[in-house]
């Protein structure tokens, strides 16, 4: 990974203690836990392999000089939007160029595409859609489904839009009660919480369970695999708005058991905007999900039996439909995004997909542990001892007042200043918490591939 786009100075990141301390973190991140649950013997290896790149500080500088990103800034908030690499607009460029040279179409469903990217997710072609964003996706999931007046979904109170609006919809069209379990916000939280909030909010009506693995609000990252036990132990319905897993964690989406998981692409895996990750089980698998299939209807289609007469869904392993061929087929599609989001997961396998995860991990960690260190572990609205509740994403309390919190404007204030004056691109976020008299406006920060330590440092001082 070279470029001729150096951005930042060489880092050391074992010039100091704080960066040791930061490497024995990247180092502790070797079990299981600590990647969400996933359990497997790859995600136990990944700290190994990442502590030995990030000791050599090279290997992640020249990660940095594959992005064009704007000298002199820190962009913190790729929980919004990052920044494609370099090799990624080349292929945007040469695709248009090509396209307009050619006057090419773009019909089709993609098939080589979703070959290519669907095993780094875990899944098979016939499962992944490249959609127009993690709130498209939801959208599909959502409306898809088949929906009787007075079906239940239970959901949270800290869901985005994206989630919500679909929701809003099946509410007023077709009479669907939607339920909202209160989440715990800050370190006194554990994984298991969260399976008992959600079966006592259960009933004898609900047909689904709807979640944010993280939420977007406070980088909580409620346990995928546990609630996807619940639902399917309760018969019920799981749809995921997982909008900053794509290039932030490995999780093998088959192994963790939902029927629906949306996606961003241009978040971390830095792909063009407007691309997004859309999985939907298409299989019945006796390891992982032996529920049936749900009844399920493309919404946004041109691939679709003329005459009536969708396939009938899976009973077994094997598809009877390319379900996500339908999803991603509708007209004419920009082509060059499609290959140049497939350009974007190469250069995350190519990196390695968990030595990214763990290197942004380990930074969340010491970013969160600084934060205690310098306002009390109270200030943190993200969870950080329980690892299965831990990401990338990290809301926190900056205000020697804490109070000042809950003042929109001092807390868009303060987001500001930290651009204008220091040169950090971070956000504020909304949300409600237990027990407080009013919503929180907390400071979020987004740790990815070209953040180091150092700049964490500076973010706090």
């Amino acid at each position: 990974m070279t470029s001729q786009h150096k951005n930042q100075p060489d880092v050391d990141l074992a010039g100091d203690t704080n960066r040791r301390a930061f490497l024995g973190m990247l180092a502790a991140m070797s079990g299981a836990a600590s990647f969400g649950g996933i359990g497997t013997a790859a995600a136990q290896g990944a700290a190994a392999s990442a502590g030995a790149l990030t000791a050599d500080a090279g290997f992640w500088q020249a990660v940095r000089n594959i992005y064009t990103t704007r000298p002199g800034v820190k962009f913190m908030n790729i929980g919004t939007a990052g920044s494609m690499p370099i090799e990624v607009l080349e292929v945007l460029n040469t695709e248009n160029r090509r396209t307009a040279r050619e006057c090419l179409n773009g019909y089709g469903n993609f098939l080589s595409i979703r070959q290519q990217i669907a095993p780094m997710f875990g899944a098979d072609a016939d499962e992944i859609a490249i959609s127009g964003n993690t709130s498209s996706g939801m959208c599909h999931a959502l409306l898809g489904l088949t929906w009787e007046r007075g079906d239940e979904i239970v959901t949270t109170n800290h869901e985005h839009p994206g989630g919500n609006v679909p929701m809003a919809i099946l509410q007023d069209r077709f009479g669907v009660i939607i339920k909202r379990v209160t989440v715990p916000v800050g370190n006194k939280q554990k994984a298991e919480d969260y399976v008992e909030l959600f079966s006592r909010a259960i009933t004898p009506k609900t047909k689904a369970l709807m979640w944010s693995s993280p939420t977007y609000k406070t980088g909580t990252m409620l346990p995928v695999k546990r609630l996807a036990q619940l639902a399917r132990d309760r018969g019920l319905i799981s749809i995921v708005d997982g909008a900053h897993l794509p290039g932030m964690v490995n999780y093998n989406y088959r192994e963790l058991g939902v029927d629906f998981m949306a996606g961003a692409a241009h978040k971390w895996l830095n792909a063009p905007l407007g691309t997004g990750i859309l999985y939907v089980r298409n299989k019945v698998s006796p390891a992982f999900n032996p529920r049936p299939l749900p009844a399920y209807f493309p919404v946004v289609s041109s691939s679709y039996p003329l005459t009536g007469g969708l396939p009938a869904r899976a009973t077994g392993p094997k598809e009877t439909d390319d379900l996500a061929g339908r999803i991603q087929s509708c007209g004419s599609t920009n082509m060059p995004v499609m290959a140049a989001t497939a350009k974007a997961c190469e250069i995350w396998s190519r990196m390695g997909r968990d030595n990214v995860q763990a290197y942004t991990f380990a930074l969340s960690a010491y970013l969160k542990e600084k934060i205690v260190q310098k306002w009390g572990v109270d200030s943190l609205y993200s969870p950080k001892d329980d690892p299965e509740l831990v990401c990338a994403l990290t809301a926190f309390n900056p205000f020697q007042k804490p109070a000042d919190i809950m003042d929109k404007a001092k807390s868009d204030g303060f987001v500001a200043r930290m651009l204008s004056e220091y040169g950090f691109v971070i956000r504020n976020v909304n949300f409600p918490v237990p027990g407080q008299p009013a919503e929180h406006f907390g400071v979020r920060a987004s740790t990815h591939i070209w953040t180091n330590p150092r700049e964490i440092d500076q973010l706090v001082d």
